[in-house]
């Protein structure tokens, strides 16, 4: 949500839990940065100032505080409210882009030159592509320090750091500690070979509902499904790996499993689209519950999310009846026991083209073009574009069969009550 420096002052004299990630607050005389419902005494109005991300007040000079951890809260749900270009840029910087391709793969993704990108996020985010990753990496490094065992040069490089003195200089710059420092301070550890995390949310959160729809759609051996959790496996850009994840208060409890360890940051980002953990829930209640044919279902199940993707090739072929099991993972967890088929490995025009590059599905997609370039292939109606376009880019206003203007700009949202209530 776009917040004036008025509102968020307000915001934070408040301790409003609810803008936490939609803004950073910076104090001038410490030289601390803040999410908004930081406990610590509010600054005078004269020495705060506000950021759009954390990246920004980074490359203000500003460094993390230790007490309330302003990265570790949900996302801003302004990263699906928009689909312009920072916005996609924002989804594919989360997803660890930068760090694979550098700047310039991640502008070839977006279509546009590194040049106008980094002006663009400059002028929208308040740091460029560079700054943006390197919020990202210090954020990867702190869970791995702090949930894992791992030597600290193992942790830099997982975390995509190109050396140990890197890692070293970012995070004093970033937590004003170092390494050693902040593991005394951990969270436990999980059982030997995973990663357990606490993934944060705006209540409510309406976790069975989701359950219900993995339940219906759960491949055997890719997913495992029960009444209080789900389980599936990933296909991640440096290997593979497995999640489980169970709800709990305020947080969702993510256990991973991966072959390489520099997929945790794209493994985290992925399961929160999954979830659509940074959604802002009371303002799609309040909204929705006004209008009568919506309330009763808004007021029985309060903080409905949308049901993302953690791939966006799987979604669509998925969508399409392609629900097989493909090669058996490496390290079999449980239930999960099977990776999804690759986009070779199934035998249709539409595989064939997300296989070739000929058709890219992913969180950088501009939403208008995907649906486009979907329905102009024979067999993708526009109902299955549609729902592409909301569970890969976790696009809120997406118009259905039952449509009603009146739900703007939360329509994909309305979508679900409405097949409830059907």
């Amino acid at each position: 949500m776009l917040v004036d420096d008025e509102r968020a002052y307000r915001a934070v004299a408040a301790r409003d839990a609810r803008f936490d990630g939609c803004f950073i607050l910076a104090v001038r005389t410490t030289r601390i940065y803040c999410r908004p419902s930081c406990p610590a005494v509010t600054p005078k109005r004269r020495n705060a100032e506000f950021y759009p991300t954390a990246a920004a007040a980074q490359s203000a000079g500003y460094r993390a505080c230790r007490r309330c951890l302003p990265d570790a809260v949900p996302g801003s749900p302004e990263w699906n409210l928009r689909a312009d270009l920072a916005a996609r840029a924002m989804r594919l910087i989360s997803d660890g882009v930068v760090e694979r391709e550098g700047v310039s793969g991640l502008a070839s993704r977006l279509g546009y030159s590194e040049r106008h990108l980094t002006r663009v996020l400059t002028a929208e985010l308040g740091a460029g592509p560079l700054a943006l990753a390197r919020a990202h990496r210090a954020h990867s490094a702190r869970l791995l320090i702090e949930t894992t065992d791992l030597s600290f040069a193992d942790v830099a490089f997982a975390a995509g750091f190109a050396s140990v003195r890197q890692f070293n200089d970012t995070i004093r710059a970033v937590f004003a500690s170092t390494p050693s420092a902040m593991r005394a301070r951990r969270c436990a550890v999980g059982a030997p070979g995973r990663i357990v995390l606490r993934l944060p949310y705006r209540p409510p959160f309406d976790f069975a509902g989701l359950l219900e729809v993995f339940a219906v759609e759960a491949i055997p051996g890719v997913e495992h499904v029960t009444w209080s959790s789900y389980a599936r496996s990933l296909r991640l850009p440096h290997g593979e790996g497995t999640v489980l994840l169970e709800p709990s208060d305020g947080h969702v409890r993510c256990s991973l499993r991966l072959t390489d360890l520099r997929d945790l940051g794209s493994a985290v980002s992925r399961v929160r689209r999954l979830l659509d953990l940074d959604a802002d829930p009371q303002a799609v209640d309040s909204f929705l519950s006004a209008d009568p044919a919506l309330r009763p279902s808004v007021l029985a199940r309060p903080g409905v999310r949308l049901p993302g993707s953690v791939d966006g090739a799987e979604t669509l072929l998925r969508l399409l009846g392609h629900r097989r099991a493909g090669e058996p993972l490496r390290v079999p967890d449980g239930e999960v026991t099977h990776l999804y088929p690759e986009p070779a490995a199934v035998d249709s025009p539409v595989a064939r083209a997300l296989a070739d590059g000929g058709l890219v599905v992913d969180v950088g997609c501009d939403q208008a073009e995907l649906e486009a370039r979907l329905t102009a292939f024979p067999g993708v109606g526009a109902d299955i574009a549609r729902q592409v376009v909301v569970r890969v880019l976790g696009a809120p206003d997406v118009p259905s069969t039952t449509d009603n203007a009146a739900w703007r700009p939360w329509r994909s949202y309305a979508a679900l009550h409405s097949r409830r209530i059907a």
